[in-house]
């Protein structure tokens, strides 16, 4: 019996095997799967953002996945809510909520919050802007230091960007940013958040990101964006991995060979970009996926949130 409150997070690089893990882990802990993923939400893109296949829905009951039109814009923050409230469904139900995917930002927002940022102020940011170029980033860092000690020892004195946002935050609200996000809550703040990564050597990572490539040629991916490129795509749908990629093959821009290619090495840069988000919480408790097996790592998640309560 796991503790009524819990909910449990699968995150990890893409092709590391998430889904399948989640599957197995929630028929023996009687859980729904909720997408934590930017992609799987858009119906019409199951190649492309690799959703979890019928056989797969049809054994354990799966949220967010393929339910928006592509067309339609998706963000954290509407992931957030929708989330949140699946969450609270899924436990009044009985079930283990099981937050699984590879989006390390939705993954933040759901756990710990969205502070309320103020729209951006332009007139602002170009003020902040000259003043850095007259009297140089380190200056404009210690009026930032002055306001907000805990956001500037955050920001290198260089980051001018970060610098100005902070600032504008201030000039906006009357709040620093680290008074808006101490306000924050998050899942955190309510549930017992279990959070898992699944990773592997970076070798092993990119031969299984290699494999899946072909295996979504196989499967249909340029069919699949061919007929995406019918539609007028929301910027987020056309974020998607492979869908510029194989649109420019369509475009003759590029032979299929080429379009693969460069489909596996930009995958393989955004799995870097997710296992340096993900390794930066120090909250996940990590398996490597070629040192243990799946029903070894299933039975340890298991007993990692049985033993927490009990």
């Amino acid at each position: 019996m796991i503790k009524r409150d819990t909910v449990i997070f699968i995150v990890g690089p893409t092709a590391i095997g998430k889904t399948r893990l989640s599957v197995k882990l929630a028929r023996l802990l009687k859980g729904e799967i909720i997408s934590c993923d930017s992609m799987q939400v858009y119906r019409g893109m199951r190649i492309l953002s690799q959703a979890p296949s019928p056989e797969e829905r049809s054994r354990i009951r799966h949220h967010l996945a393929g339910i928006l039109d592509p067309r339609k814009e998706y963000s954290a923050a509407v992931f957030r809510k929708k989330a949140t409230a699946l969450i609270r469904s899924v436990i009044g139900r009985g079930k283990v909520p099981i937050v699984v995917g590879g989006s390390g930002l939705y993954a933040k927002a759901l756990v710990d919050g969205l502070f309320p940022a103020p729209e951006a102020d332009l007139r602002f940011r170009e003020k902040m802007r000259k003043y850095a170029m007259r009297y140089g980033s380190a200056r404009l860092h210690a009026k930032l230091l002055n306001i907000d000690p805990a956001s500037a020892g955050a920001i290198h004195p260089n980051d001018t960007r970060r610098i100005i946002r902070s600032l504008e935050i201030y000039h906006a609200t009357g709040k620093t940013m680290t008074a808006l996000k101490s306000a924050t809550k998050g899942l955190k703040d309510r549930y017992d958040v279990r959070i898992f990564g699944l990773t592997a050597p970076r070798q092993e990572i990119y031969a299984r990101i290699n494999s899946r490539v072909d295996r979504m040629l196989e499967e249909g991916i340029v069919d699949e964006v061919r007929r995406l490129k019918r539609k007028k795509l929301s910027k987020t749908a056309q974020a998607a991995l492979g869908f510029k990629e194989i649109a420019g093959y369509l475009d003759g821009d590029r032979d299929l060979d080429a379009a693969k290619e460069l489909l596996k090495m930009n995958t393989r840069r955004f799995a870097k970009r997710q296992l340096a988000w993900f390794r930066a919480d120090g909250r996940i408790a990590w398996y490597d996926v070629t040192r243990i097996g799946e029903a070894a790592m299933i039975r340890n998640i298991r007993e990692d949130v049985w033993n927490e309560h009990y």
